[in-house]
């Protein structure tokens, strides 16, 4: 298990756990991060991480990213 700022880029992954406090993980499940959710790093830029999640491209910072592990 890795958080998800080190996953390599284009490989789907498979959301094993979120951390962090009950408001950001509900954050994170109300825009498609949920345990057992596939999600693929497009890249990584200016601290930020643009994943596809459920057919959608979202851009999450690199300290919500450390916060999913894959």
């Amino acid at each position: 298990m890795m958080p998800l700022v080190f996953a390599p880029e284009g490989e789907e992954q498979v959301i094993k756990k979120i951390g962090g406090s009950p408001d950001v993980r509900q954050h994170l499940a109300d825009i498609g991060f949920n345990v057992g959710s596939t999600v693929t790093v497009i890249t990584t830029m200016s601290g930020n991480v643009i994943v596809k999640v459920k057919e959608a491209r979202i851009a999450i910072s690199r300290e919500m990213a450390q916060r999913i592990m894959v």
